[in-house]
């Protein structure tokens, strides 16, 4: 992935908001190099365009939410880790609700959706931030950290006092391929005296069993069981890949975490950008360029399938 790269075609996605219960519509639109990826929220008349990039970060609390001039888009961390997962740096997103959809839970629709629209190289270099210190965020029992590592990989841990989740542990070196087998299905999990909670206070309105795991005291609800055996900690990854995502460049580093999320995800992005001694940017030689502008660039075939615990 040398190059910054879009895609071929428009396309439009549609699905429940997690939270607004409101039907929402997704319109994928290539876009030029050095664009980066920019949603244009419509709300009525008025149409303002957010970029997904960390300073427009405005709330991390149950998801990640991005915001300017008044209007945000919530819960997009699913759909960045996607465009991530295929190298996607540039794109214009129209987007006619609060919320990005759903759809299952997990990444696997956007990858599909992407897979269908092409992918296409652009003429120009992509930009890596390589770690050359570690950085580490420790709060109570929480902590992640970066250490410099050749590759992008991100290892995660999680201890819950559930029978049904426990303890996981999970590292994933990021590439096309492994994203797509091993993290993209995991889908987002919750309590369900939490979900309760929230629909009492007016979210979580489209949440159901066929956009969540949901455990409640014996044990997951979901009449199909999970998808992976650690699908909880699968996600957490899933998770950070979007939010991490948001430094605007690809990475290369070693990320470290245990008991983080989307606030935690949020600070360290800030804290590797506070801190140019730790890191550099890499980008590929002239030569490097050309060869891959000749290579072939299309979307990543490959089967989405899961198999059931």
């Amino acid at each position: 992935m040398i190059l910054q790269r879009t895609i071929e075609k428009s396309i439009t996605i549609s699905g429940i908001g997690l939270h607004s219960g409101a039907r929402i519509n997704l319109k994928l639109r290539p876009a030029e190099a050095n664009t980066g990826i920019v949603f244009y929220r419509t709300d009525g008349e008025q149409t303002i365009a957010i970029k997904a990039s960390h300073e427009n970060v405005v709330d991390t609390r149950m998801a990640t939410v991005i915001g300017s001039q008044g209007a945000t888009v919530s819960t997009i961390e699913h759909f960045m880790a996607a465009l991530s997962a295929f190298g996607i740096d540039n794109l214009n997103v129209d987007i006619d609700g609060p919320e990005v959809p759903v759809l299952d839970g997990s990444a696997a629709p956007f990858i599909r959706e992407i897979q269908q629209a092409g992918i296409k190289a652009l003429p120009q270099s992509r930009k890596f931030i390589a770690i050359r210190k570690p950085l580490e965020i420790i709060e109570g029992e929480k902590r992640i950290s970066i250490i410099p590592s050749r590759f992008f990989r991100i290892t995660f841990d999680i201890a819950f006092d559930h029978k049904a989740i426990s303890v996981q542990q999970y590292s994933m070196k990021f590439t096309t391929e492994n994203f797509c087998k091993d993290i993209a299905s995991a889908r987002t999990f919750g309590f369900l005296q939490e979900v309760e909670y929230l629909k009492a206070n007016g979210l979580a309105r489209g949440g159901s069993l066929e956009n969540a795991v949901v455990i409640d005291n014996d044990g997951v609800m979901n009449p199909e069981g999970l998808r992976y055996p650690d699908e909880f900690v699968r996600h957490k990854i899933l998770d950070a890949c979007g939010d991490f995502s948001l430094i605007g460049h690809p990475i290369l580093g070693h990320i470290r975490a245990f008991k983080a999320g989307h606030d935690l995800n949020a600070k360290m992005v800030q804290t590797i950008l506070e801190h140019p001694s730790h890191w550099t940017y890499v980008e590929f030689s002239e030569q490097a360029v050309r060869e891959a502008r000749r290579a072939n660039a299309g979307a990543f075939a490959i089967d989405l399938a899961w198999s059931k615990a």
